[in-house]
């Protein structure tokens, strides 16, 4: 059943800074970014240190199905990351639901930058949810 913004009514939008480790594992298992080699112990301060953290929870089984998170310096420029849902939960409109949460709680703390580099074969996604490809080029610091 969906409610009057077209998004599943068995799905609640949680903002928040503190969430089990195991689920927030569990769904970086899911967007395979988790290393067996990282410390449990992460979790806890990647919450903290988050500027915004959206979690689909589903009500019907009691979990965290999706999750994305907002990284900012809190004044003008935001970058959503770690953008997930679990497979089985894909094409249900959460992740559209994660970002139009994640945007909006950015621009109402005024940010006026809003932006993400999108993983292999999820530029369609983003595309359709109001992103558009940045002029720049994307560049990683490699040690």
């Amino acid at each position: 059943m969906e409610d009057e913004k077209g998004r599943d009514e068995d799905i609640e939008y949680i903002h928040t800074h503190k969430w089990p480790s195991e689920e927030i594992i569990a769904l970086y298992k899911a967007g395979s970014w988790w290393k067996d080699s990282y410390e449990t112990e992460g979790i806890p301060p990647l919450l903290i240190g988050s500027f915004g953290f959206v979690i689909a929870y589903s009500k019907s089984e009691k979990r965290a199905v999706g999750m994305g998170r907002l990284v900012s310096d809190g004044v003008s420029d935001g970058y959503i990351q770690d953008l997930v849902v679990f497979h089985d939960r894909r094409g249900s409109g959460i992740g559209k639901g994660m970002v139009e949460e994640l945007v909006k709680f950015g621009k109402e703390k005024g940010l006026v930058w809003i932006g993400l580099i999108a993983e292999e074969g999820s530029k369609g996604f983003y595309e359709r949810v109001g992103f558009k490809e940045f002029k720049g080029t994307p560049m990683l610091y490699e040690q």
